[in-house]
């Protein structure tokens, strides 16, 4: 199947008066992302400079083969915290097997990617639901925090479980360092002050910039106070991954969560600026970007690289219109790479630490939570179970019942439809009320309707709420009406439950009219005999002609 390209599509139309506000914007973005870049390097377990490499190269491959104006590829916490939860229990984070293990993650996740571009398969986002995706960055967020706990106090932590980890720390409370717990506290605090005043305000870097400049000075080394230590400079080495053929097919698992997660925060991340800014963009061309953008990030020795929504909302901000932003934003880091990153052996690792934990403070979604709450508890049961899942059970795990969990909403809403007994009231509207026995629209009639497709999980539903409708009405029923307004779809099942009740009815004098027939349910209705089974007459398009049909005795 032949790919289309459209190259350079986030950058066209070309607007000179726009580039140099974008020029502008991707410095700033630059700014106040590369202090989150470095301290995504804490959740992935790699090197400091392995953040830098991911808003390189991937940059790039994302500007040149994606389409959205506005997305911002790069490293991001949800994706990194569910490889490094698998991969450290195969390798020493940080170490050559560690980091030829994230390289293939990011390599198959870029071939998944592509199939997911050839054979169109970007719909598989919609199979993480909205809530299970907010209870799940909910439950990154709170294991990154635990996870960054161990380095803002000085305590160390040993374990790779989440609760196990907030133990460790626990215990440790009483060696706990002072001056490093200070100096996390301090920055953690001046980064959520300057998020209330101003999300522009790059906190993190001049928060990076200070405590390397006292760190340098004071020699906080020397005092008790960890750094980061040397941090190679010049540009990434191109390489394969070296990982054999039975690792390969070890972290395929790994690979397949970070691509749903990356289908599903790109597609929406990518759908919500081009809507806000009365664009197009086109999905399968952005899914390419993404491969592209991971097979950068794998060659180039960086991680898996995600179309990250805060990082996209912090471009925005700063005014960036068009992948230029981007571009400016990775040239930028090409500059800190060949001339900047001696400075950075000094950074204190608490103060990394404390910037990781106001990201992870932002993954917590409370307004969300408290949003779904007002409008679903049980949606809300599901995305606080969703949450807990990550934090107990890992990760990898939590993705993979995010998806499960959403799978069996879509299926519950299926198989239990609302359905109801319309009522006339005394304006001759219509009024919905409980399909409850002993509920009729009027004498001898009952108006029915379904809300759902008719297929093997509910058929049984529908055909026994029907007939306890008949049995417990008040007076004898002559007339049942279906109303078929939200029925598209008719399985060989549910066809021979219908077939079923229709002879079960018509032995009770009760004959079956269908209403509100769409052409899709008529096709399968005569495909199926239903059709020869109730006539041709008692079938109709409104739910007017049919009660009129009744009621004036034209059947």
């Amino acid at each position: 199947m032949p790919l289309r390209l459209s190259i350079f599509a986030g950058l066209r139309p070309f607007k000179p008066g726009e580039a140099a506000r974008d020029l502008l914007a991707g410095v700033t973005l630059a700014s106040m992302n590369i202090p989150q870049v470095l301290g995504y390097t804490r959740i992935a377990g790699t090197p400091v400079v392995t953040g830098l490499y991911t808003v390189l190269l991937p940059l790039v491959a994302f500007a040149i083969f994606g389409s959205s104006r506005h997305l911002v590829v790069a490293a991001d916490s949800a994706t990194a915290a569910i490889f490094s939860s698998s991969i450290s229990q195969m390798a020493a984070p940080a170490s050559a097997k560690y980091m030829a293990l994230v390289e293939m993650v990011a390599l198959l996740t870029a071939g998944l990617l592509l199939l997911a571009r050839i054979f169109k398969l970007g719909f598989l986002a919609d199979f993480l639901s909205r809530t299970v995706l907010a209870g799940f960055i909910t439950g990154v967020g709170v294991q990154v925090g635990i996870a960054m706990l161990g380095d803002m106090l000085g305590v160390a932590t040993a374990s790779h479980s989440t609760l196990l980890q907030l133990q460790e720390v626990v215990r440790g409370l009483p060696q706990f360092n002072l001056p490093a717990a200070a100096l996390s506290a301090l920055i953690v605090a001046a980064i959520l002050l300057g998020r209330r005043l101003d999300t522009r305000l790059p906190v993190s870097l001049v928060a990076v910039i200070a405590t390397i400049i006292a760190s340098a000075a004071f020699h906080f080394a020397d005092h008790g106070i960890p750094v980061i230590g040397p941090v190679p400079g010049g540009l990434p080495a191109i390489k394969w991954p070296d990982v054999s053929w039975s690792e390969t097919l070890a972290i395929l698992p790994v690979a397949a969560s970070c691509f749903v997660m990356i289908i599903a925060q790109s597609a929406a991340t990518s759908r919500i600026y081009a809507v806000r800014n009365h664009e197009r963009v086109d999905e399968n061309a952005d899914i390419l970007g993404l491969a592209a953008a991971n097979a950068a990030a794998a060659i180039s020795g960086a991680f898996v690289v995600n179309g990250s929504p805060t990082q996209t909302a912090m471009a925005d901000s700063a005014g960036a219109r068009s992948q230029v932003a981007q571009l400016v934003f990775a040239g930028v880091v090409l500059l800190v790479l060949l001339a900047l990153t001696g400075p950075l052996q000094y950074l204190p690792r608490c103060a990394l630490a404390g910037i990781v934990f106001t990201i992870a403070v932002g993954m917590i979604k409370l307004d969300s939570l408290r949003a779904i709450l007002k409008e679903s508890p049980g949606e809300f049961s599901l995305a606080i179970f969703t949450a807990a899942s990550v934090v107990v059970i890992g990760v990898e795990q939590g993705i993979l019942l995010a998806i499960v969990l959403s799978l069996l909403r879509h299926v519950r809403h299926s198989y239990r439809p609302h359905t109801m007994v319309l009522t006339p009231d005394p304006s001759g509207e219509w009024r919905q009320s409980p399909a409850t026995p002993g509920a009729e629209t009027e004498p001898g009639l009952i108006v029915y309707r379904f809300g759902a497709d008719l297929f093997y999980a509910n058929d049984n539903r529908f055909a026994d709420e029907v007939r306890g409708l008949v049995k417990r009405a008040p007076t004898p029923v002559r007339w049942f009406i279906v109303d078929a307004g939200a029925i598209t779809d008719l399985d060989y099942s549910a066809a021979r439950s219908i077939r079923d009740l229709i002879d079960d009815l018509c032995r009770q004098g009760v004959s079956m009219i269908f209403a509100r027939v769409n052409p899709y349910l008529r096709s399968d209705m005569d495909r199926h005999g239903i059709t020869a089974a109730i006539g041709e007459t008692r079938i109709f398009t409104t739910l007017h002609e049919a009660i009129a049909a009744v009621r004036f005795g034209a059947l």
